[in-house]
């Protein structure tokens, strides 16, 4: 199955980066229910990818992605990583989001 989730170079790059610093089978991107709006992006650290679990490539590792989390709202999903002098952040940019809350923490879905 191919996933459609797109990874901006920068995106990779820094996930990449991420597993250099910490050996590991690779990183798990999901939804978790959170926050005022509904469900909140989590990008965590996994030991062992579930038998569920979707694959994308990083060339030096990989992005697993929870299956149900890619039906709700993942599907179609372009990930940036952006970073200034104060801050950095992955920035997910869905076109499956109807709505956000104030603070831009948590989404909704359809």
């Amino acid at each position: 199955m191919d996933v459609e989730i797109v990874l901006t170079d920068s995106a990779r790059q820094r996930m990449k980066e991420l597993l250099k610093q910490r050996p590991c089978a690779g990183l798990r991107l999901s939804l978790r229910q959170a926050g005022c709006s509904g469900y909140e992006y989590v990008l965590d650290y996994v030991e062992q990818a579930k038998p569920s679990d979707l694959r994308v490539d990083l060339g030096a590792g990989s992005l697993y992605v929870d299956s149900s989390s890619y039906e709700l709202g993942l599907k179609g999903v372009r990930i940036d990583f952006q970073q200034d002098l104060l801050s950095s952040s992955f920035v997910y940019h869905n076109p499956n989001v109807q709505g956000e809350c104030g603070c831009g923490a948590s989404v909704s879905f359809g």
